[in-house]
C-alpha cells in the first residue's frame, strides 16, 4: 500500500481494476516522465450509473459524483502504467459534461474530479482544468475525464 491508495482508503474507496476501452486506444500512455490518460467514464464494475444530460435527465449533484467516479478510474488508468507514488504534480484534468442546452453549471460537475484529485495526491494533486459542455459523449454518459500527470 502506498500513499496515494491509504489517502483513499481513509475515504472510504479503493482502486479499482481499470476500465475496460470501449473502442481502439489504451487506458494510459507514459510518455517521458508525463502519463496521459485516455477518457474516462464513471464505470462501477463495468456498468455506467447512469446515462443522459446534466441538466435534464441527471442532476448536477449527481454528475459531480459521477466527476468524482471518473477521477478514481482515472487513477487507475494511471495505477496501471506508473506506482502512483511515483505521481509529482497532477497537471491538467479536462472534465467533460454531457449538457443540457441551457446548463452552465460545468465547472461545479468538474470540481468532483478535482476535489478527489487533491485528496489522492495531496498538494501534487492542485491542477489546471477545462470544463467543457458537450452535446453527447461515448455510451450517453453524464461525464468523462482525461488527464495528464507528471511522475519521477
Amino acid at each position: 500500500m502506498g500513499a496515494v491508495v491509504d489517502r483513499l482508503a481513509s475515504l472510504g474507496l479503493t482502486v479499482p481494476e481499470v476500465a475496460a476501452p470501449v473502442a481502439a486506444y489504451v487506458p494510459a500512455v507514459l510518455s517521458g516522465q508525463y502519463v496521459h490518460t485516455s477518457g474516462q467514464l464513471p464505470f462501477v464494475d463495468g456498468v455506467l450509473p447512469a446515462t443522459g444530460k446534466v441538466g435534464a435527465e441527471v442532476s448536477p449533484e449527481d454528475a459531480q459524483e459521477y466527476a468524482r467516479l471518473c477521477a478514481l478510474n482515472v487513477i487507475a488508468a494511471i495505477g496501471s502504467v506508473v506506482d502512483l507514488d511515483s505521481v509529482v504534480r497532477v497537471v491538467k484534468l479536462g472534465v467533460f459534461v454531457a449538457s443540457a442546452p441551457d446548463f452552465t453549471g460545468q465547472p461545479a460537475v468538474a470540481n468532483g474530479a478535482s476535489e478527489l484529485m487533491a485528496a489522492a495526491f495531496g498538494a501534487a494533486g492542485s491542477h489546471a482544468r477545462s470544463a467543457v459542455g458537450v452535446a453527447v459523449l461515448p455510451l450517453d454518459t453524464p461525464v468523462e475525464v482525461d488527464a495528464v500527470v507528471e511522475v519521477r
